[in-house]
This record gives C-alpha cells, structure tokens and sequence, in this order.
C-alpha cells in the first residue's frame, strides 16, 4: 500500500512539473520549434520571417550584470552585419510592471526587444539562466544552443560563431 501511494504521488508530481517551464532544450544541429514574438514597439515577428537569415535570440533582464555588458556588444555586432543577414531578438524575462526599466534601458539599441510575456518561446526551453542566447542559422537550425554566460558574448566570440554563418548561403 506504501508504495502504490508513493507512485500516486510520483504521478500528481510529474503532472505539475510537466508544463512549459519544464520543456526540453531544442537540439544543436536541429530546426528550432516555432516562436513568436511582439516587440517593445507593437511589431510582431513569427520565426517563419526569419528564414534566410541568421538569428541570435537572447534572453536577459535589466538586473543581470552579464547581460547588460553583453547588450552592447550585441548592438554593434548587429550595425555592422544587419545588411548581411543578421537579425538579433532580445527578449527580457523581467515582469511586465518592470517594463518602464526594461524600456529606459534599451532606448540605445535597435534591434528588436521584447517582453518574455508577449513573446511564444516554449520551444527554447525552460530559462533558468542568463544571459541565455541561442544562435540559428539560415535555415532555421539551431547552431549552438544553451549559450551562456559562462563564454562571455563579446565581439570576438560573435565573430567567432556568427560571422561564418553570415558567409554561408
């Protein structure tokens, strides 16, 4: 009886834990799951436009130190390879009654910036961590996921990673 009443619970347990906060990771070498955002500005973007292009999608917030020096970075990288095919996503995780922040911070940056509410992301996984990036390839396939803070994303690893993407057609 002990144990049929531990499996009981086992069964109510896995059934809470078993929503999107908890989906799996997308695959390196795989096509990344369909996404959808609404941006800072009313703009709606749906993964299905970012064909042909090479796409960061970076998940940050306003009080993570590695995150706000790795926004700059990010900002010039895309100035200079937007016209090649670069398209960077910021998506803040931050609750929408700190959007004013999220806003005042972001007004130098002009690639598009979101809030994780307006935004369809269940196919990236459970953000645990951050910064968070995930670099996409033309076609859609995930190139490197789970991109961390742990290396740090500055121009020398964006020229790294990205920059050859850019070149392939």
């Amino acid at each position: 009886m002990q144990n049929f009443n531990y499996l009981i619970v086992l069964g109510v347990l896995a059934g809470m834990f078993a929503g999107s906060s908890f989906a799996a990771s997308p695959k390196v070498g795989q096509a990344l799951p369909h996404f959808s955002i609404r941006t800072l500005d009313g703009r709606e973007i749906d993964s299905s436009e970012l064909q042909g292009k090479v796409t960061i999608v970076h998940f940050w917030a306003t009080w993570c130190l590695p995150c706000r020096e790795e926004m700059p970075a990010l900002e010039k990288f895309y100035a200079a390879h937007h016209n090649e095919g670069l398209e960077v996503i910021a998506i803040s995780i931050e609750d929408d009654k700190d959007k004013s922040r999220v806003l005042d911070f972001s007004k130098s940056f002009t690639f598009p910036l979101a809030m994780k509410s307006a935004a369809q992301v269940d196919g990236f996984g459970r953000i645990w961590r951050l910064p968070l990036s995930f670099l996409i390839d033309r076609k859609g396939i995930l190139r490197n996921g789970d991109w961390t803070g742990e290396q740090k994303m500055d121009a020398s690893t964006l020229e790294t990673f990205v920059r050859p993407l850019l070149q392939e057609n």
